[in-house]
Order: structure tokens, then sequence, then C-alpha cells
């Protein structure tokens, strides 16, 4: 798939999280993997890893991206969020494009978001709703779900795409 091809939502969020080449970042339900080339593209000596529940998204996503995984810039995981354990390994940037947990209900999986963002980390969560009269209400209910995160920017670009950024708080002993 040429970049020509890759959806405008997906090039814009991307684009938005500033991208060092030292990073490395979990992308959170991958889908089909179209953002795979254009995050590792921007890695130089970081790396990106993948997940997502389905089986059939990670078959895709490793068959469409074999030259990043082969070139060791990319993995993938078959896993849910909720139940995924990384050991020790911590990311500066977590992110994820249209994966509505974290406005419906992600008390399960903000523990794991926590433990997995490295000190000074961000959690980039990008929506492009069906219609942009969704875009505020949406924003409205992840600053609440988003529990023990301090939300640092909230973002409404091109496309009615919404991008909110967020960062682990310090303990309050």
């Amino acid at each position: 798939m040429a970049a020509k091809d890759i959806p405008d939502r997906i090039v814009w969020a991307v684009g938005a999280p500033g991208l060092r080449s030292s990073d490395h970042v979990l992308e959170i339900g991958c889908g089909h993997g179209l953002a795979v080339p254009l995050l590792c593209e921007k890695l130089g000596r970081g790396t990106l890893t993948a997940i997502d529940r389905s089986p059939k998204m990670i078959a895709a996503a490793k068959k469409r991206n074999r030259a990043w995984i082969a070139a060791g810039k990319a993995a993938f995981e078959n896993v849910a969020l909720a139940d995924a354990d990384f050991g020790r390994r911590r990311f500066s940037k977590i992110f994820a494009i249209n994966v509505n947990l974290f406005w419906i209900d992600p008390a399960a999986e903000l523990p794991v978001v926590r433990t997995l963002l490295r000190p000074g980390g961000a959690l980039y969560l990008f929506y492009q709703p069906p219609s942009p009269s969704q875009l505020k209400p949406i924003a409205a209910k992840l600053v609440r779900n988003l529990t023990g995160l301090i939300v640092d920017q909230t973002i409404l670009g091109a496309k009615s795409c919404l991008c909110l950024i967020a960062h682990v708080g310090k303990e309050v002993a």
C-alpha cells in the first residue's frame, strides 16, 4: 500500500506525536498495520511494538510489514492491552487510533498503560468519529476516564480528528 493510500487520519496521527528517532513506541489496536511504515520511517534507533487482540489483524499486519520486522524495527503481538505483559520493557510513547476502550471503560487497561510508560513518556489517543459534533463529547469523556493520568493537551485537527495527549502523574504521598 502506497503512502497516498493510507487514510488521512492515520497520516495525521503519526505526525502529531513528534516522534524522536530514539523513541520506543507501543501501538494499541494496530489493525492491518497501516501506521507501521509511517512510524518506522521516523524511528532511527527506536522501535515499534504493535498489539491487537485479533489474530486476523496481527496476521495481516505482519504480512504487510515483513520488511520492518526483518529490519528489527517492528514487532507484533496478538494480545489485548489488559493482558499485555512486556516484562521490564517500557515505552516512551503509547498511541492508539480509534481504539474505543479508552472512552468506553478503560478501568482494566489504565494500570497497564501507567506501568508501560517510561518516566516522561506519553499516551496519545486519536479519534475520528463519524460526526464532527462527537469530537468534544468524546474528548470530555476521555479526560474523565483517564484516571491516574494527566491530560496535557487536546488537539482538534484536520478532517475532524481529535488527539488527546496524557502522561502519568507523580504519586502524592
